[in-house]
């Protein structure tokens, strides 16, 4: 990996059929109410997931200023979306939970049942962190996860996206992707049984393997401290044959869509993932030519893990900080390795969402 590096996770998509609620909640929720961008046009490059037709949508990626990765909010404009035909369990093949930073379990939680029903009881994953669920009204699941690291303190309790629970059939044939590819080396558990903390998950009473990974070298680029350290948990399901999440349906419907990663030397990572064995399946700029989404610019691509499951990747160019100044970030013109300036990312707090005026 010495020719391209992973910032660290830059969002996780989420398909829903009401584009402003769901933003609404997960800032009410979550704090994820920091504006990177938004996009109101047509998706022309992801037409082998999008039924070979472009697809007008609007999407944003907002994050929150305490740390953590952000969240993509996507909503297709002109085709009616279509949710999961069934009820997503543990282990079904996809992402099927996103987690969440949180400074303290115990108070956000009393925080949040005061405001919330759709939330499960605090317990303990097998590493004996302090963990609770929450359902959201689109039916997504979040783990809430006691994770003391903050980027900036905003005097809140939650951070952004810690990282991601994902549904896949041989955990060995996963890590050539989630260990080989995205860095995630170090393994804080690796337990198969029936287990307690899986909250109001519909199959909590069966039983999984389920491997806890993380990155045992830090991340570096210029959002490597915000975005900071993060986790992938794979789970299988030994009581029963998973289904796939996504399966008849389009990128972009109402569900986890990918996790996506903020990288440096797209190229070079092209290169390592093919001879991994794991093309592009989707690369929005073939003739370098830089791709615009709405204020901001970049380059992305796509590989599938060996169950399907989209992983994008960003190499970020530009991002607006204040758009009546046109003040911008440009990420091509720095040392790509050194961290942005936290007086500079702070900033970006300048661009925190107003529902009332959206």
């Amino acid at each position: 990996m010495d020719n391209f590096f992973i910032t660290g996770i830059q969002q996780v998509g989420v398909g829903t059929e009401n584009f402003k609620n769901s933003w609404q909640w997960y800032a009410d929720m979550f704090h994820i109410d920091i504006k990177i961008l938004e996009d109101d046009t047509v998706a022309e490059r992801m037409l082998p997931y999008t039924g070979n037709q472009p697809q007008k949508r609007r999407a944003c990626v907002a994050i929150n200023m305490q740390g953590g990765g952000g969240m993509e909010i996507w909503q297709y404009s002109d085709r009616k979306p279509v949710p999961c035909p069934f009820q997503v369990q543990i282990g079904d093949l996809g992402i099927f939970a996103a987690k969440i930073k949180c400074l303290d379990v115990n108070t956000f939680y009393q925080e949040i049942s005061k405001k919330y029903n759709n939330i499960s009881a605090i317990e303990t994953q097998p590493d004996g962190t302090p963990t609770f669920w929450i359902e959201d009204p689109c039916g997504n699941y979040f783990q809430v996860v006691e994770y003391k690291d903050v980027y900036r303190d905003m005097k809140q309790l939650s951070g952004g996206v810690l990282g991601v629970m994902i549904g896949v059939t041989d955990i060995d044939k996963s890590l050539a992707v989630y260990r080989d590819i995205l860095g995630y080396d170090q393994v804080i558990y690796d337990k198969t049984g029936v287990f307690n903390d899986w909250g109001l998950l519909e199959g909590s009473e069966d039983t999984y393997r389920r491997v806890l990974l993380t990155h045992s070298q830090p991340r570096q680029g210029a959002f490597s401290e915000i975005f900071g350290k993060s986790y992938v948990e794979l789970v299988v399901a030994l009581d029963r044959e998973p289904r796939k999440i996504y399966e008849g349906r389009f990128w972009g419907d109402p569900g986890f869509i990918q996790i996506c990663y903020d990288v440096v030397n797209m190229k070079e990572l092209g290169k390592f993932c093919a001879a991994k064995g794991f093309p592009f399946t989707v690369d929005s700029c073939p003739d370098d030519i830089r791709f615009d989404m709405g204020e901001a610019s970049g380059h992305f691509t796509y590989i599938e893990d060996p169950d399907g499951t989209l992983i994008e990747f960003v190499e970020t160019h530009k991002i607006p900080v204040l758009k009546k100044l046109g003040w911008n970030i440009d990420l091509q013109k720095r040392n790509p390795a050194k961290p942005l300036p936290k007086w500079l990312l702070g900033c970006l707090r300048w661009r925190k969402v107003d529902f009332d005026k959206e």
